[in-house]
């Protein structure tokens, strides 16, 4: 069966408080395992803003994907990064992630 590790984020304090941002990231990630089927082995959540590219739940979550060959998921490729060359980068590294 295939595995996943989710990665959400909220970019404020405000949003990260509030929880609505992080809810409905995390209800996508769960309707997406519903619909599609695997196994969520790792969750990692963060408020951050996504220009920044050092971000220690990200970083966690990319590496817990590789040591276990999991997929990483998204709930939207916002959520991931605003940076085209990080994403680039991610897109022609050998890690799996769906958005």
């Amino acid at each position: 069966m295939k595995t996943f590790v989710s990665y959400i984020r909220v970019s404020t304090q405000k949003q990260g408080r509030s929880g609505l941002g992080l809810e409905a990231q995390q209800q996508a990630v769960t309707d997406y395992l519903r619909s599609h089927g695997g196994d969520l082995i790792g969750q990692f959540s963060e408020v951050e803003s996504g220009s920044r590219d050092d971000r220690p739940e990200l970083h966690k979550a990319l590496r817990a994907c590789r040591l276990k060959g999991a997929t990483l998921l998204i709930a939207k490729l916002d959520r991931l990064s605003r940076n085209r060359r990080f994403l680039m980068e991610l897109a022609d590294s050998k890690l799996n992630f769906v958005a």
